[in-house]
Formats: C-alpha cells, structure tokens, sequence
C-alpha cells in the first residue's frame, strides 16, 4: 500500500460524516507504519475504542470505512474464531465484529452490516507472517502462495466494503 496522507485518509470515508472523519483520531504509531506490508490501513481509535476504521486503497483514491466494536464480549462461549477477511484463527479474544453503518440514507436510517475480523485490524502481517496469532499453533498452513492469500484478503474486505458502500 502507497503511503497515504491525514487528508487522504480523512477525506476516504463513505459512512460518516465529514465531522466524524474530521474528529478521529490516526493510529499511535501513524508515522511507522510499515507501509509496505499493508493492503490496507486498519486501526482502533485510540480516543475512542469502540470505534476503529479501515482504510483501502483503490486506483482512483482510498475508501474509509467506520466501524463500531459491541460493547460485551463474547470469549466465555466461543474458545475460538476466524477472520473472514485473512482467515486467520486467533483465540477467541483475536477476532472481533465489527459493524459498519451503510453508507448515504440507510446508514443514517440506521442500517448496518458487520463482518469478523482480526481485532486488531493486523491482516496484512498476519498473512505475511510478521506476526502471529496467540494460538498455540500460529496460523493454518495453507497450500495458497503469499501472494493468493493477500489477494484473497483484499477480496474479502472489499466484498465487505461494497456491501457498506451499497454496490451489492
């Protein structure tokens, strides 16, 4: 992923308003980020954690997603789980849904669709391997390349960004 600027990325998002954009906070670590192990930008807002957001570049300007994080965990009933975006399996506490208001009139109707995701938004080192999930085992091994598995990553997120967006 090309580095992306303040104005870039509060310029991206498509359910929220230019208020909302405007207010959030980047990521602690915004000026280290490894820029060239994402496919895309994800965080947790530091002031404000039940709130995160994802970022995808795309050829004529990146797309910002809002999201929200429910309030009551549920890691007393299920011991673990995986992200529908990189497939990683992550104890129970590794992944997180997250709930995004659609995009124009339904969003603000109230409308919104979720997804599961690793809770820390980190699918990009994940899938490269720069990091590892706090399983026992780390990651499935998979018969897909580097390569497959990150477009299978981006696919996903996009999938899920065009049902936010309203393209499906």
């Amino acid at each position: 992923m090309e580095p992306l600027t303040d104005k870039q990325i509060r310029g991206s998002f498509v359910n929220c308003t230019k208020g909302e954009a405007a207010r959030l906070r980047l990521p602690a670590d915004f000026a280290e980020l490894p820029w060239g192990d994402l496919d895309f930008l994800g965080w947790t807002d530091p002031g404000a954690p039940l709130r995160a957001h994802l970022v995808l570049p795309r050829e004529h300007g990146p797309v910002g997603i809002t999201l929200r994080v429910p309030a009551t965990s549920r890691t007393s009933v299920v011991k673990s789980s995986m992200c529908q975006a990189c497939m990683t399996a992550h104890a129970a506490s590794g992944v997180t849904l997250f709930v995004a208001p659609l995009a124009g009139p339904a969003g603000r109707a109230g409308n919104t669709v979720g997804t599961y995701l690793c809770a820390d938004l980190d699918c990009s080192l994940y899938v490269r391997g720069k990091k590892l999930p706090k399983l026992r085992s780390g990651r499935y091994e998979e018969s897909l390349s580097i390569e497959e598995q990150i477009d299978r990553t981006v696919t996903n997120l996009w999938g899920f960004a065009e049902r936010v967006i309203g393209a499906r």
